[in-house]
């Protein structure tokens, strides 16, 4: 696997890096990994994209209002 190298990174980041790995029980170079892959790669299933899939899975459904609902609830008490 090839290997990247950073060089003049400031102290400051270097030592946020490494306390942030340590909070999360990583090394810092996983915790360097994990960091390039989020910003890098593109979610698999994104927010939008899960939503998208959620609203043509239920489309054509009846649907009640929640607050009809809780009235609905009140009402059978």
């Amino acid at each position: 696997m090839p290997q990247l190298l950073v060089r003049d990174v400031p102290l400051d980041v270097v030592e946020a890096l490494k306390r942030r790995a340590a909070d999360h029980g990583r090394s810092a170079e996983a915790e360097h990994r994990l960091i390039l892959e989020s910003a890098l790669r593109p979610a698999r299933a994104g927010f939008w994209e899960r939503a998208a899939a959620l609203r043509e899975k239920t489309r054509g459904r009846i649907s009640i209002p929640s607050e009809e609902l809780i009235r609905q609830a009140r009402d059978e008490r």
